[in-house]
């Protein structure tokens, strides 16, 4: 079977870790058809949109779409990605490789992410001049998708502990419904879990995230609380994402388009490949996702290293030694 791939490098260095994936996902035993799409800046400057219709036509039609970076066009361009590919769940491991320094050693976690709503809704206005207002939506059904889809995810993958975040001390209606349907799903299922408000939640993930496995979360919420993760392990170069919808998906590194080091062949290109792995993880090649993980963690902890870990070596260096691992 031929799994047709979108692939959109975006900016940035998008531009040199999506050809990094590629080459890893070559080797392994799946037939693919990647199909290119263009977005992001540049594509804006040259076109007058960031997101072309033929782009967004290739992300719907194909089976995965793996995007690289966004930059100054991100919520022109990843957010209608996100909405192309019906994504409801984004999902955001954290783990800290034991050959690599980390603030805390014994992190693992995976964020799930309410992708939809939230004040990523995208409901702002200015009702008088220097009076601005964004409106936070939060569903039921939305609510209960994204916790149907943490507690499953949870169970599936080994994680004991889940965690329900929410500042409904504050956001009484809205966090409130969050919550009291989050809390519904886990006791039909009879499921374990804990509650947390999110604020007080940070604070503990920074010192003691052994403690939590899988958090489920609201939009805002999921988005900053997984960046403060990725200070635990070492950064954002380390952290691989999927945006889940029922029938397609989305895969793409935390981390930006970095604009600093864009084009100068230094960038790490570990979530990059990683965010691969969750792609084979989700077509259902989950044995050739364990081989691709195992040989980045054997990079990670053999070398070479990106400047970003404490190396010397480029995005090429790092790729031909994870194809070399495979």
């Amino acid at each position: 079977m031929t799994h047709e791939i979108a692939v959109i490098p975006g900016d940035g260095i998008g531009q040199e870790v999506t050809p990094a994936a590629i080459d890893v996902l070559e080797q392994v035993p799946v037939d693919f058809d990647f199909v290119y799409g263009e977005a992001g800046d540049a594509v804006l400057e040259e076109r007058g949109e960031a997101l072309p219709d033929e782009t967004r036509e290739i992300a719907a039609d194909a089976d995965a779409t793996l995007f690289g970076a966004a930059g100054e066009t991100a919520a022109d361009v990843i957010l209608p990605l996100r909405s192309v590919v019906g994504s409801f769940a984004n999902v955001r491991p954290a783990r800290a490789y034991p050959s690599l320094d980390a603030v805390q050693p014994q992190t693992d976690l995976v964020f799930i992410r309410e992708n939809t709503e939230g004040v990523y809704a995208g409901i702002e206005s200015e009702i008088t001049d220097g009076v601005t207002t964004c409106t936070r939506v939060i569903t039921e059904e939305a609510s209960r998708d994204i916790a149907e889809y943490g507690f499953t995810y949870a169970k599936q993958n080994g994680y004991d502990d889940v965690t329900i975040a929410h500042k409904a001390n504050v956001m009484r209606t809205t966090d409130g419904l969050f919550l009291d349907v989050a809390e519904s799903v886990g006791d039909e299922r009879g499921a374990d879990y804990d509650t947390a408000l999110m604020d007080a939640l940070a604070m503990h993930l920074i010192q003691r995230p052994e403690e939590y496995g899988v958090v489920i979360c609201p939009n805002l919420a999921g988005d900053m609380l997984s960046d403060l993760a990725a200070g635990l392990v070492g950064g954002l170069g380390l952290l691989p994402s999927a945006n889940i919808g029922p029938d397609n998906a989305l895969f793409e590194p935390v981390h930006g388009s970095a604009p600093d080091i864009a084009g100068q062949g230094v960038a790490n290109p570990s979530a990059m490949i990683l965010s691969a792995a969750m792609m084979l993880d989700h077509l259902g090649y989950g044995e050739e996702g364990d081989r691709v993980r195992a040989a980045v963690e054997d990079v990670l902890e053999s070398g070479p290293l990106t400047p970003d870990l404490g190396g010397d070596a480029g995005t090429d260096a790092v790729t031909d030694a994870v194809v070399e691992r495979l």
